[in-house]
């Protein structure tokens, strides 16, 4: 089937190609004469590697590979101080690129490497996650994490182009897969209900890779978040950008307070239900589209209560170190109602742990 291509519009435009064994077509996402191709992926990624190797290969692509830690270990300092070593020896230029593969943390860890090296080459990605590729590879964000918190150490470098083939899901255990759907239900909720409704009509073949609407569901996400990235890169623009974090800050949280040991979207799915009750409570959002949430996400598989063991005051001191935090204010992502994102800044003590208990 012929791959679908998606704009991401602003300063530097790229296609994002969808498709179910595309992976011949990776090398069309490069620019430039062929030169070296430096493949990051994860730990234990050969055989989806091999393919992507072998097509830029065949291209007349040199290929040097360096595999990494699978998960959240990957976005380390030190892992990417090995990157940089890595690329000096293979004598990679400003003319070169690097491709990364995997989920969302190598593909973030990839971005901060090419942001960083030679103050910035060339970036392919290819998503082998459905989190990555309707979220972490789309949009030019990179970071890696830090003791005091996830991503705060980063720089916005878009890629060339991504490449979401989604033979890659079938491969995913059922957890990893659910867990990506909490960044395709968010997308739902603050921009495209359709989401939401072909997620409810079928809740069990949405949680299954293969389902009759993933590619529909996949793509829809990727519009999203294509939509608002290609208006406002970097943040610039009031809120615009800041909405793709629904549910984020308290996810964030939870992740730095289970040392990364929760998945990402099960953290970011009791963050929505926690952001849904917010906006109800502070009178912002109907009971309906706040219920809607916790019905949703638990019909997927996914978590709407934290049973972890940090309280609520650890988790609060957690959030206030969120990228989001303006003059020491904390501003939270909220509803106004249906796939209308806003930001409610400075919410009081009081409605944050109500709606905590509450969730």
């Amino acid at each position: 089937m012929t791959a679908t291509r998606i704009a991401v519009g602003g300063a530097r435009p790229y296609e994002v190609l969808v498709g179910t064994g595309i992976a011949a077509d990776l090398p069309g996402l490069l620019g430039g004469d062929p030169g070296t191709a430096f493949l990051i992926h994860a730990e234990g990624m050969e055989g989806h590697a091999t393919p992507a190797a072998d097509a830029l290969s065949a291209a007349g692509w040199q290929v040097r590979e360096a595999a990494v830690p699978a998960g959240e270990a990957a976005k380390d300092i030190k892992v990417a101080t090995g990157l940089w070593s890595a690329l000096a020896n293979a004598r990679v230029s400003r003319s070169d690129v690097i491709v990364g593969l995997g989920g969302g943390a190598v593909t973030d860890l990839a971005g901060f490497v090419a942001a960083t090296w030679l103050r910035g080459i060339q970036l392919v990605l290819v998503p082998t996650t459905l989190l990555a590729m309707v979220d972490a590879a789309i949009g030019g964000k990179t970071a890696i994490n830090i003791p005091a918190g996830k991503n705060l150490v980063g720089a916005f470098h878009p890629p060339v182009g991504v490449l979401a083939d989604l033979a890659a899901l079938k491969t995913l255990p059922h957890r990893e897969y659910v867990s990506g759907l909490a960044e395709v239900i968010k997308a739902g909720f603050i921009a495209d209900p359709v989401i939401l409704d072909l997620v409810e009509k079928d809740p069990l073949s949405a949680a299954t890779a293969g389902g009759p609407h993933e590619r529909e569901l996949v793509e829809r996400s990727i519009n999203v978040k294509a939509d608002v990235v290609g208006a406002d890169l970097r943040e610039a623009q009031s809120g615009r950008r800041e909405t793709l974090n629904y549910g984020h800050t308290l996810g964030h949280a939870i992740e730095r307070a289970e040392k990364y040991q929760v998945p990402h979207g099960e953290a970011v799915a009791i963050g929505l239900t926690f952001a849904a009750r917010v906006g109800q409570l502070a009178g912002r959002l109907d009971e309906e589209t706040a219920g809607r949430h916790a019905r949703i996400l638990a019909s997927v598989g996914l978590p709407v209560r934290y049973e972890g063991g940090s309280p609520w005051p650890e988790l609060r001191a957690a959030m206030s170190v969120d990228k989001k935090v303006r003059s020491g204010q904390l501003r939270l992502v909220v509803l106004d109602g249906l796939a209308r994102p806003g930001i409610l800044a400075d919410p009081s003590e009081q409605l944050l742990e109500r709606a905590y208990r509450e969730a």
